[in-house]
């Protein structure tokens, strides 16, 4: 693991990495399969896959959640209308969430560095979300999520001149790490905002650097 004022390219996870928001986002979750009729039981079905699968796309989630949950077709309604409703209650919910403090401290510090994101949330949502916090500055390649994966997005973006090594992925999440080692991409665990609650043992098994918050990252 290199200071980190040597590395040439960033890549940040979003939900617990600089927004306090994994657990909005659960709340998202239900009342977005509230919404669409299931029951209690089974919108508590929706947010326990959610949560064992933080960092994938919504567009898989919610797959899972008509076909597996449901027993209902995977149509293009129900898609639009779901992913719909999921918008409206993340941007609800996330309008005042906390932001990770020492962002301008860690970009002056790796000002040599090109920064992105790479999320599982929907990539137009965050833009709107960033825009309106101000926090678009920040990430000079660009605010990258689904409907991509973040398999795909990585991929893609460390071809280009501004994805060049050595690079770090900061994230909360077993698929984070998973991208990053998949990618020879070095790894920092935050661990404040996580929603995974076994990353202790999973951190201590896999050797990976942790941190609780992205403002550690400046001492």
């Amino acid at each position: 693991m290199l200071p980190i004022s040597q590395y040439k390219t960033i890549l940040f996870d979003c939900d617990g990495v600089v927004l306090n928001s994994n657990f909005l986002k659960i709340e998202a979750y239900r009342l977005t399969a509230l919404e669409f009729g299931a029951s209690k039981e089974d919108a508590m079905r929706l947010v326990n896959h959610h949560i064992e699968f933080t960092g994938i796309s919504r567009n898989i989630k919610f797959a899972y959640f008509l076909e597996n949950i449901l027993k209902k077709p995977v149509d293009e309604s129900s898609m639009n209308h779901l992913l719909r409703q999921l918008n409206i209650e993340v941007e609800r919910l996330l309008e005042n969430c906390d932001i990770a403090e020492g962002l301008e401290k860690l970009r002056e510090k790796t000002k040599q560095a090109h920064w992105m994101i790479v999320s599982g949330g929907d990539q137009e949502e965050i833009i709107r979300l960033f825009s309106r916090k101000s926090l678009l500055k920040y990430f000079d390649v660009g605010i990258f999520g689904s409907p991509d994966s973040k398999e795909e997005i990585v991929a893609r973006e460390l071809k280009k001149t501004t994805g060049q090594p050595p690079a770090l992925f900061i994230g909360d999440s077993k698929y984070d790490y998973q991208v990053a080692k998949k990618n020879n991409l070095d790894f920092i665990f935050l661990s404040d905002w996580t929603n995974f609650f076994e990353w202790k043992h999973f951190c201590k098994e896999n050797n990976i650097k942790v941190h609780q918050k992205l403002d550690d990252l400046n001492r």
